[in-house]
């Protein structure tokens, strides 16, 4: 189980890794629309997934049976926000309508890696801990 003090970081790590990602859609509204970039993004994904579960571990100070709570709250935060701008200020995220509805399958392509992620890593941290050469 989390601890109270580290809901904070955890809370304030996924509104920064919201506030990223939209930047960055806000800034390349139609990247989604080009063909060439999807099988570069789906190859991404895994690495950009590993990198944030390494994120949640070192912000939140996480122990290997915390990382699964630990990367729910930040993408709770993430995809709470998500919801919010993609319902009601869906401006900021420019671009056609199209683009708009591609990267929204990319937010959540990419919620769905990093939540695998998580898992494998807590797979490993649980394997390693109950290796026989330990």
């Amino acid at each position: 189980m989390l601890k109270v003090w580290q809901l904070a970081p955890l809370t304030l790590l996924g509104a920064a890794m919201w506030a990223l990602v939209t930047f960055n859609i806000s800034r390349h509204p139609e990247a989604a629309l080009e063909p060439k970039s999807v099988p570069a993004m789906l190859a991404m994904a895994p690495i950009v997934g590993f990198v944030s579960v390494w994120l949640c571990k070192f912000v939140g100070r996480l122990s290997p049976e915390q990382i699964l709570p630990g990367v729910a709250v930040v993408g709770a935060v993430a995809m709470l926000m998500d919801g919010v701008a993609l319902r009601w200020y869906a401006e900021i995220y420019a671009g056609s309508e199209k683009a708009l509805r591609l990267s929204a399958a990319d937010l959540l392509w990419g919620y769905g890696v990093g939540f695998v992620a998580a898992l494998v890593w807590r797979w490993l941290a649980v394997a390693r801990e109950t290796s026989p050469t330990r």
